[in-house]
């Protein structure tokens, strides 16, 4: 039976795809303010700004195509049973060929009903346009789990991660909760990769094998430290 590969995977795995993370410098966060953009009450107040901020979100991810750290990740395929839990809502796991790929905080190619989170539609790279409505009538907004609400996907994440014959972390500070809670779930005994090329602050008791490197290099070295196992 083949080792299960759990990855949970933050901003930092589509930087090298050209998607800005919110938090570096240069980021999306010296543009916006969180509480404009990326919450529920930042909705309620301004949604043709929120709606604005995503359309744009959505343009830039129709050109973006997925990096080495994507098509490394896909490529484990053959060797593990690779499960990844992203907090990214871009669909560059997915293009680059990964097949089980659960996202933590929604996807921007989808939209939804204001008022009902299982009224989905796939809408793609295209706008939502100002006033656009949902099939219940109700206000047709990005597919995106915002601050301020619950993370509906944590329960299966916990799940997949306590299961995890090997962990690695790709990409994320571990800095925001609950997706950074994750590796706590993770068995003691299981291995556990970090690869990111700044200091990552981890408080846990497992073991950590740090890759100070991008999403890129880093999943290579990661592949080819994986060959012990």
């Amino acid at each position: 039976m083949r080792k299960k590969l759990v990855v949970l995977s933050g901003a930092g795995m589509s930087a090298e795809s050209g998607i800005k993370t919110f938090r570096d410098s240069g980021g999306l966060w010296e543009q916006y303010r969180v509480e404009e953009v990326a919450s529920i009450e930042g909705w309620y107040r301004n949604p043709d700004l929120v709606q604005r901020f995503y359309n744009e979100r959505r343009r830039q991810l129709e050109g973006a195509q997925p990096n080495d750290g994507h098509q490394g990740l896909a490529a484990l395929e053959k060797e593990f049973d690779v499960q990844i839990i992203t907090q990214n809502v871009d669909n560059l796991h997915e293009r680059a060929g990964s097949t089980k790929v659960l996202h933590l905080h929604g996807q921007l190619t989808q939209a939804r009903s204001s008022s009902n989170p299982t009224l989905i539609i796939e809408i793609g790279y295209r706008d939502i346009a100002p006033g656009e409505k949902a099939s219940d009538g109700t206000p047709l907004r990005p597919n995106i789990v915002w601050f301020g609400e619950a993370v509906p996907a944590m329960t299966e994440a916990a799940e997949l991660a306590s299961h995890a014959d090997i962990f690695a972390v790709i990409g994320t500070s571990l800095n925001v909760y609950p997706a950074a809670g994750l590796i706590h779930y993770v068995p003691i005994a299981t291995p556990v990769f970090i690869i990111d090329p700044k200091p990552v602050a981890v408080y846990t008791h497992h073991k950590i094998d740090t890759i100070a490197e991008g999403a890129g290099r880093g999943v290579v070295i990661l592949t080819e430290k994986l060959a012990a196992f």
